[in-house]
C-alpha cells in the first residue's frame, strides 16, 4: 500500500524554496502507483473542491500559499533504446528523470539534438509540457512522441508531435488540456550524426573562450553550462525558478514605433512576421535587475529571474512580478506573461 503523507512541507520540492504545506502528499513511481493514488480520498468538506496537483522537479512552479489538497511528485524513472534507423535513435525516457541528467547521458552516447538544451532545470515531463527551449533549440525538433494518463477515463494516451500542438514555451497540456493527464514518458528522436546549432552568438564567444578547435556534442554542451552558470543563479543557493517571464511578440509596427523611442530595444524576427522582444532587457530598462525587497528580489545578473534571497513568501515573489508587469506596460505599452505556474 502506497504511503499518503499529511500536512508535508514542500519546500525541499520546489526550487524557489517556498515553504508551503500541502495537505497530503505522495510520490509514484509507476503508472500503477499513480492510478492507486489517483482514487486517494482526501475527504473534503461540502463546499471544498478536490485537488490534486502532479509535481515534477518542481522548477517552474510558484506556491503563494498552502496547497490544500493533494501533490503528487512524478518519480517514474527509465531510459531505453527502443528503435533506430539510418539516422536516428528513438529513446523512450521516464517523466521523472531529471533533464540535465538526461541530456548528459544522450552526450556520453553521442546523441545529438538535447545538447543546446543542458543545466534547464527540471524533469523530463516537463519538456513537452512547456517545449523547453534555448540557444536556438526547442524540445519540438527531437520530439517524437509522448505517453499521458488520463485522469478522468485511467488509461494512457499517445501524443505524437501534431498532437502536442507546440509553441513557444507553450503545448496542449498547458491550455486545452489543463490538469486532464499525467506525463508518464516521453521518446525522442535523436540524431546520430550531430547537426551543431550555434547560431547564438554568445556560444561562439564562449567556444572560443574555451579554446575549442574541434565542435563536438561536450564542447557544445560544456559553453551552454559554462553561459548559463554565469548568468543564472544555482537554485541549490538562491531560490529561483529560471525565467520568470516568457519574451514577449508583437507586431513589427509596434517594434518600429518602440524602437523610434528606445533605439536600443532588443528584437527579433520571426517567420510570422512579427517580432520577439528580450523580456529581460524591458524589465532591467525599468529599473528592476538587482532590486530587493525583503527576501523577494530580481536577480542582479539577468533581470528576467526573479528570486527568493532566504525566507520569502510565495505571495511575496508573486507581488513583484505584479509590479513588474505594471511597469512594463507603462514604459512600453507591452504586457508580459508570467511563464512559472503559480499555486
Amino acid at each position: 500500500m502506497i504511503k499518503v503523507q499529511e500536512n508535508i512541507s514542500v519546500k525541499a520540492y520546489n526550487s524557489f524554496g517556498i515553504n508551503a504545506v500541502a495537505k497530503f502528499f505522495s510520490k509514484f513511481n509507476s503508472i500503477d502507483e499513480l492510478a492507486e493514488l489517483l482514487e486517494f480520498d482526501q475527504r473534503p468538506t461540502s463546499n471544498e473542491k478536490r485537488k490534486t496537483l502532479i509535481l515534477g522537479g518542481g522548477s517552474n512552479i510558484l506556491f503563494t500559499k498552502d496547497y490544500n489538497g493533494l501533490i503528487l511528485k512524478n518519480e517514474i524513472k527509465g531510459i531505453r533504446e527502443i528503435k533506430e534507423d539510418e539516422h536516428h535513435v528513438y529513446v523512450q525516457v521516464g517523466a521523472g528523470e531529471n533533464w540535465h541528467q538526461f541530456v548528459l547521458h544522450c552526450i556520453k552516447k553521442g546523441w545529438a539534438g538535447v545538447e543546446n538544451l543542458s543545466l534547464i532545470p527540471g524533469n523530463v515531463g516537463a519538456s513537452p509540457m512547456q517545449n523547453i527551449g534555448a540557444y536556438g533549440v526547442e524540445i519540438k525538433e527531437v520530439f517524437y512522441s509522448l505517453e499521458a494518463f488520463h485522469i478522468k477515463d485511467k488509461k494512457i494516451i499517445n501524443f505524437s508531435l501534431n498532437d502536442c500542438e507546440f509553441g513557444y514555451r507553450e503545448s496542449v497540456f498547458k491550455r486545452k488540456f489543463k490538469d486532464q493527464f499525467v506525463i508518464t514518458s516521453v521518446t525522442y528522436r535523436l540524431n546520430k550524426a550531430p547537426k551543431f546549432n550555434i547560431s547564438y552568438g554568445a556560444l561562439e564567444q564562449e567556444m572560443e573562450k574555451m579554446g575549442v578547435k574541434d565542435l563536438s556534442l561536450q564542447a557544445l554542451s560544456q559553453a551552454v553550462i559554462n553561459i548559463r552558470s554565469s548568468k543564472l543563479p544555482n537554485p541549490a543557493e538562491i531560490g529561483n525558478a529560471g525565467s520568470f517571464f516568457k519574451n514577449p511578440e508583437i507586431e513589427n509596427s509596434k517594434f518600429e514605433i518602440l524602437k523610434d523611442k528606445f533605439p536600443a530595444i532588443v528584437g527579433y524576427n520571426l517567420p510570422n512576421g512579427n517580432t520577439k522582444l528580450a523580456a529581460g532587457w524591458l524589465i532591467e530598462q525599468a529599473g528592476w535587475k538587482g532590486y530587493r525587497k525583503g527576501d523577494a528580489g530580481c536577480h542582479e545578473k539577468q533581470a528576467l529571474v526573479l528570486v527568493n534571497y532566504g525566507n520569502a513568501k510565495g505571495s511575496e515573489i508573486y507581488l513583484l512580478s505584479e509590479e513588474i508587469l505594471q511597469s512594463i506596460k507603462e514604459k512600453f505599452g507591452v504586457v508580459l506573461e508570467r511563464e512559472v505556474n503559480v499555486k
